[in-house]
């Protein structure tokens, strides 16, 4: 089994750090009148919230820059973690993850719109390790997240020497964008009520199960791992 964890509002967060830090690194290079007022972040990829970030502040030259900006947001964003250490995990994300990485069937990665570099300083911060998660698809690896699926399975496999069946991929995530791109690709999704939408918004867009939290360990492992193992 491959289960795939959104980072933001899923696994933890960060009291706005991720946001602010952008709003830095636009300051820095695009000047003080920088603003990220009127752009949506929750569910989305770092890339395409820089797409609209620029076009926002209508900033010369646009996705030109963006290797810039990336470079800018990781330093600012280190800074701010360091300086105010604002990252925490959700509850029983922790207890979960432990849990879940003694089955010896189950492979755990990630599914973000976070860059690598970013996502794994978030993690770090927050108290875990990211090198638990072995099988990962970044933000900057898609068009969109309905993209991002296919390149986790098609690294479980390659890791694992054989294919695996998309009823056999779990993606946990806090936003519609992560029931949706679960759908399509026939996976399982579990929404979590911890980030911007509640378990019934989560329940409507067609997440397979909905909670408030992931504290209820045993209830979760089980409904992951019925008729799976």
């Amino acid at each position: 089994m491959l289960i795939l964890f959104d980072i933001d509002g899923t696994l933890l967060l960060t009291q706005g750090a991720g946001i602010a830090a952008m709003a830095d690194a636009g300051r820095e290079l695009f000047g003080e009148h920088f603003t990220v007022d009127g752009v949506e972040f929750s569910g989305r990829l770092d890339h395409v919230i820089f797409s609209d970030l620029v076009r926002r502040n209508r900033v010369n030259g646009g996705t030109a820059h963006h290797d810039r900006f990336r470079s800018a947001y990781h330093r600012h964003l280190g800074d701010r973690l360091t300086r105010n250490p604002t990252a925490r995990l959700l509850p029983g994300v922790q207890e979960l993850v432990d849990r879940l990485g003694q089955e010896p069937t189950v492979t755990l990665g990630l599914l973000t719109g976070n860059y690598p570099e970013t996502g794994a300083l978030k993690i770090r911060a927050a108290g875990m390790d990211p090198r638990g998660f072995t099988v990962n698809a970044w933000g900057c690896e898609g068009g969109s997240r309905r993209d991002l699926p296919a390149l986790a399975m098609h690294r479980y496999a390659r890791r694992n020497g054989g294919a695996i069946s998309p009823d056999r991929v779990v993606i946990i995530g806090d936003t519609p964008h992560d029931i949706d791109c679960a759908k399509a690709h026939g996976c399982r999704s579990l929404g979590v009520a911890t980030g911007a939408f509640s378990k019934e918004d989560l329940h409507r867009v067609g997440a397979d199960l909905a909670v408030d939290d992931l504290s209820k360990t045993h209830d979760i492992v089980s409904w992951i791992m019925r008729d799976l193992t």
